[in-house]
């Protein structure tokens, strides 16, 4: 049994769309699950539209509704016949966002967000496991909200993994066996998506797809989970953004989960564990080309250190905690900012710290960030930048540092034995007080 994820560039489009039911029909292998994500941009889309939502502007609020709603019929009518099902279950779909959106928005954003953006998700699996179906191809789709269970930390929910577990299995594996007849029986469902007990949709945190593929892959002990991305493997870096980028053939486990963790953005920071906590191995390959072989991550190192690997992150914050007082950044001061970090529920890409300051590099979030600095500067003296950028570099020893950071200003840096990390800007820009925020 195998996990298949496609990400929203793999269906963006009928053609795209198309692709994936060949690469399905390339494959019959057995029972197959497959994890598939918004289409496009769209849940780019509905988080504008969640945010015109809040602030209560219904005209652009209808305006994105509209042009969200018609980019998926437009697909819909290249890939079905006039008056075919799907229209139905595409219109329910956004009739019900609709009227969501015709009521107040309550205090909880991220509660809001959930709801809202989860219909790209339920829209693509429908659209997907509708033209499989049309193609012959036998599938079942599933809510993944009724499959993932998890707390209720909105836009980041944490996984209740017995419950998970034992709801996958009982409707995935059960579909499975009630199917035995069928050599290559298909469970269609959602990524990114989870649910509470109560029933309220939750999300994973943002490109949760993946993370979505491994749980499932976790509970049903897959023999494999495949990545299906626009480039060809698992590369050394972003090809948008570094020339002469490497194919990294195969790393180990842990090596992936260094990069994830530092911010490459080709495998979610949280996928690989329970992947590894049942070696499970996970392969990355090009829906372009679905006959290479991809990349692999199992339990193999030898060549974690052939290639260095460069990681960026843009519109980072660094953030400068002092004291009001005669105290030091000690223990008492640290607990209290790691507090106030976990109560805004921002995470920390890297820290360093003096007797005298706290330095720290985050995400820039919209709703987050000012309520954070808001906590902070009632009981620190604080300075940031706004929009640097954070560059990770592993396996530096076969770099030519100069050139990579030609042009920057080094405002951070940190060093181990493999990994040099930078917080880096131009120099037209200038540290700013809290009250700017």
């Amino acid at each position: 049994m195998k996990v298949f994820k496609f990400g929203g560039a793999s269906v963006k489009d009928a053609e795209a769309v198309k692709n994936v039911a060949d690469i399905i029909e390339k494959f019959p292998q057995g029972p197959l699950v497959v994890v598939v994500s918004a289409m496009g941009k769209t849940t780019n889309a509905l988080e504008k539209l969640t945010e015109a939502y809040f602030e209560q502007n219904k005209t652009k609020a209808n305006d994105i509704f509209n042009s969200i709603k018609e980019y998926h019929f437009n697909i819909a009518k290249e890939l079905f016949p006039a008056n075919h099902i799907a229209f139905n279950t595409i219109e329910q779909r956004f009739y019900h966002l609709y009227y969501y959106l015709q009521e107040p928005p309550g205090k909880n954003y991220n509660f809001e967000y959930d709801r809202i953006v989860s219909t790209g998700e339920f829209v693509s699996t429908e659209i997907i496991s509708r033209y499989l179906a049309e193609r012959g191809i036998i599938n079942q789709w599933f809510d993944a909200s009724a499959l993932i269970i998890t707390d209720t930390n909105y836009r980041d929910a944490a996984v209740d993994w017995l419950k998970t577990e034992n709801a996958i299995k009982s409707k995935i594996l059960h579909y499975f066996k009630k199917n035995q007849s069928n050599p290559n029986p298909i469970a269609l469902t959602q990524g990114f998506l989870g649910g509470t007990t109560q029933g309220f949709i939750t999300t994973l945190g943002r490109e949760g797809s993946d993370y979505t593929a491994a749980i499932i892959g976790y509970a049903l002990s897959a023999s494999e989970v495949v990545i299906w991305k626009d480039v060809q493997g698992l590369l050394n870096a972003d090809p948008k953004v570094f020339n002469n980028t490497k194919l990294l053939e195969n790393i180990s486990y842990q090596e992936a989960i260094e990069l994830a963790y530092y911010g490459a953005t080709i495998i979610h920071p949280k996928t690989l564990k329970p992947l590894l906590k049942r070696n499970i191995p996970l392969r990355v390959k090009s829906f372009f080309n679905p006959m290479e072989k991809g990349s692999i991550i199992n339990q193999e190192y030898l060549k974690d250190n052939l290639y260095p690997s460069y990681i960026l992150k843009t519109q980072q914050i660094l953030l400068s905690i002092f004291p009001k007082d005669f105290s030091f950044i000690a223990e008492q001061n640290l607990s209290r900012i790691f507090s106030e970090f976990a109560r805004a529920g921002i995470k920390i890409n890297l820290m360093q710290n003096s007797a005298l300051s706290f330095s720290v590099c985050f995400d820039e979030d919209k709703i987050k960030t000012p309520i954070l600095i808001k906590n902070l500067e009632k009981i620190y003296n604080i300075k940031y930048n706004r929009g640097v950028e954070l560059i990770t570099l592993r396996h530096y020893e076969q770099v030519n540092i100069s050139e990579l950071l030609h042009g920057k200003e080094i405002l951070m840096e940190q060093k181990n034995r493999t990994t040099f990390q930078w917080v880096v800007k131009t120099k037209s820009e200038e540290a700013v007080t809290s009250d700017s925020l």
